[in-house]
């Protein structure tokens, strides 16, 4: 996998194109949100981002990305956007209208060029942008 592919990665699951970021999985990746929360195979993660971005716009910046033969390693920064409230939201509470903003660390761990372990963890929570 290059910069360039897991750029895509990005840009297809900003898009909310489950297809075009669905590719990009292993059917049986195992996705660790640290301690909080593991998903296991291709579907299940992206039913989770079904229900994730029914209630929420979740955007990705790519800050800095290491790609490898069989690893990749990015520092990305994370905008949750409440589309409706959501008081136990993993990242933290989220209303209608407001934003959380935060860094995240993921490590990847590749199979024939797809995702086969995620390893993600919060690096940094920045300031919340209350509702208008």
């Amino acid at each position: 996998m290059t910069e360039a592919d897991y750029a895509d990665y990005i840009a297809c699951f900003n898009a909310n194109d489950f297809d075009g970021f669905g590719r990009y999985y292993c059917d049986d990746v195992v996705f660790s949100l640290g301690e909080k929360r593991q998903i296991i195979g291709r579907s299940a993660i992206l039913d989770f981002y079904r229900d994730v971005k029914s209630k929420v716009r979740e955007t990705l910046d790519i800050l800095a990305v290491a790609a490898g033969p069989n690893t990749l390693a990015c520092h990305v920064r994370t905008e949750f956007f409440g589309l409706e409230d959501w008081p136990d939201f993993i990242a933290g509470p989220l209303m209608k209208g407001q934003s959380l903003n935060i860094e995240s660390l993921g490590f990847y761990y590749l199979r024939e060029g797809k995702f086969a372990q995620i390893l993600g963890a919060r690096y940094k929570t920045l300031p919340v942008i209350p509702a208008a």
